[in-house]
């Protein structure tokens, strides 16, 4: 699907209950094999307690990317270059269909989730900072484990298969 076939299922899901409390959420996972690593971006549109809509993006490089902050980082890439998609435009689309039921509750956020966490044991924290200061900067509320779930549950079930 191209961006746009995306961005209008999207506007779909969101038309059905203009009254809902959406959140759009980007993130991407990695998955290292034996000839290639492969990313996947899952791009998902929730109604909080009643539905999502979502769909993946894949990125293969031809390559075993070893070392973690390499992988992280293009993650992190990954993710900014979908939420990059979402222009100005874009983002008032979405706004100006819940805007008309704000005082009834309806709400609006886009989200970043990042593969990292900041655990004691977890390998990734010492990149939480610099990752969740990429989003920040780009006006997206970062998300990192247990709550960045796009990336470490949705796009993480696709990064196992390989050529496909």
């Amino acid at each position: 699907m191209s961006f746009e076939q995306v961005f209008s299922r999207i506007i779909k899901f969101m038309n059905i209950k203009p009254c809902g409390n959406y959140r759009l959420m980007v993130g991407t996972d990695s998955q290292v094999h034996a000839t290639c690593t492969v990313f996947i971006t899952g791009i998902v549109i929730q109604n909080t307690g009643k539905g999502a809509w979502a769909c993946i993006r894949k990125y293969t490089v031809p390559r075993k990317m070893i070392h973690l902050h390499e992988r992280i980082s293009l993650e992190t890439t990954l993710t900014e270059e979908v939420v990059r998609l979402f222009t100005e435009s874009h983002k008032n689309k979405m706004i100006d269909i819940v805007l008309p039921s704000v005082y009834q509750g309806a709400s609006f956020t886009i989200e970043g989730h990042i593969d990292i966490g900041s655990g004691q044991r977890n390998k990734t924290r010492e990149y939480v900072q610099e990752m969740v200061a990429r989003l920040e900067t780009m006006g997206v509320e970062p998300k990192i484990k247990p709550d960045a779930f796009v990336a470490s549950s949705y796009a993480n079930k696709y990064t196992k298969k390989v050529g496909s």
